[in-house]
């Protein structure tokens, strides 16, 4: 295809130019995560004009996530075939229209279909957009690029949460919806001036570079073998699965679990379900990070490795910010728990490249985040029936309860990474780009 890009960047290109990508694809994310979460902090108030119960309310969380996970392969075989950079801000564009229509939905079937709307544009946002950081940073740079872009996840979370429960308690839930959505429109629009694909590999000798040919992507049902039959990529995928339950939960219901069990207002609720968590996980995630790359110039399994640390480590503080009733004790867990966090988050697709060929990356990021985000959706949907039908008493009784199981989640999905770690090791697959 005459407009499909380049696999990995001109050593033309320059340091700097490399980290600008980094830096424009970090504004994006944080509007990606900000417009996700804004729906989260204002269930409470769904709830008392709309009467929507906790299971309905766990449906419109979900709707994003089960969308985001279905488009996802599409996501990623198109960013292996075409302009990452279009596929990033129009993305951003389309994603910020539906994000600003919210605002218009008063019935729970328009409140469903705006997120599942909302999901289907935002799943092209990551194949393309680490595909593209890849391109700009090899082995060496990869998981401090992916680390410092990772950040902006935490950023627009606890942004979105706290602005837009901030906006809704002062001015009515709306606002924040109709905010977003024109702030990410004008986003994209300014970065359509300054993002660029790189320039086309040059192979040949070292040094003395002979064609401009890029390696044609491989066939999506040739990556998704690839990923199903490959001991690590396996792995990596069943343990994103464990790993977005949880987090998928806790981006939905954390805001409500804090009004209803801790008597938190609407606008200190949306900040406290996010700002411990994420500022915590954007601290470690670069050390993580850091750790990661070094520790792959020696085994080929490093990344796994990091990861592994943070879902094993955070398994008890996930259980116990469902079990405990003091605030002081929830606030040292959620810190702890968005530190470990922080460990895993810092090399998603950063393990997966170590393992795909460079020409699939986009693809195996968008297998990687169907199989991770279909998993990932019951964990809203969970919450939410566990709420309503689990039988302990009152619904944050059992919704207490469903969160502390979560902590089993998390020990799963840290003994995969290591697995898959020794696996990596045990078949010596370093990266080489």
């Amino acid at each position: 295809m005459t407009d499909a890009p380049s696999i990995e960047a001109p050593r033309s290109a320059s340091r700097f130019y490399a980290w600008s990508v980094v830096g424009m694809l970090w504004f994006v994310c944080c509007f990606n995560y900000a417009d996700r979460q804004a729906i989260s902090v204002v269930f409470p108030a769904l709830k008392s004009e709309f009467g929507f119960n906790k299971e309905q309310l766990g449906l419109i969380g979900s709707a994003f996530m089960w969308v985001y996970a279905g488009a996802a392969p599409l996501a990623g075989w198109a960013g292996d075939r075409f302009q990452r950079r279009h596929l990033v801000l129009g993305g951003c564009l389309f994603w910020s229209f539906v994000t600003l229509t919210t605002a218009w939905c008063s019935k729970l079937w328009q409140f469903v279909t705006v997120r599942a709307l909302e999901g289907f544009g935002e799943t092209f946002y990551f194949p393309s957009s680490m595909s593209l950081v890849s391109a700009y940073h090899g082995v060496r740079t990869r998981s401090r690029a992916m680390a410092l872009h990772q950040s902006s996840v935490y950023v627009g979370t606890i942004g979105g949460s706290w602005i837009g429960a901030v906006l809704a308690q002062e001015y009515g839930w709306r606002t924040g919806f109709y905010g977003f959505g024109a702030l990410g429109i004008l986003l994209a629009g300014v970065l359509y001036l300054f993002l660029r694909e790189p320039a086309p590999v040059r192979s040949g000798v070292e040094g003395n570079p002979k064609t401009t040919a890029t390696p044609s992507p491989a066939p999506f049902w040739e990556t998704l073998r690839f990923i199903a039959t490959h001991r690590s990529a396996r792995l990596l995928a069943l343990a994103f699965v464990c790993a977005n339950f949880v987090a998928g939960l806790f981006l939905v219901w954390t805001p409500t679990f804090l009004m209803e069990k801790f008597g938190f207002k609407l606008g200190a609720a949306g900040l406290t379900a996010t700002l411990f968590i994420h500022a915590a996980s954007a601290l470690s995630a670069p050390m993580a990070g850091w750790l990661a790359d070094y520790g792959s110039r020696r085994h080929p399994g490093a990344r796994m490795y990091v990861q592994a640390v943070g879902l094993l480590a955070g398994a008890g503080c996930v259980a116990m910010v469902g079990w405990t009733k003091d605030r002081s004790t929830l606030i040292v867990a959620m810190v702890a728990f968005g530190a470990c966090k922080g460990f895993y988050d810092s090399g998603i697709f950063a393990s997966m490249f170590d393992v795909v060929p460079a020409q699939s990356r986009a693809t195996a990021a968008g297998i990687l985040n169907t199989v991770g985000w279909a998993g990932g959706a019951l964990g809203p949907w969970y919450a939410g029936r566990m709420a309503v039908h689990a039988g302990r008493g009152s619904e944050m009784d059992n919704m207490s309860f469903a969160v502390s199981l979560c902590g089993i989640v998390y020990l799963v999905g840290g003994f995969l990474l290591w697995r898959a770690g020794r696996a990596a090791g045990a078949g010596g697959i370093p990266a080489t780009t």
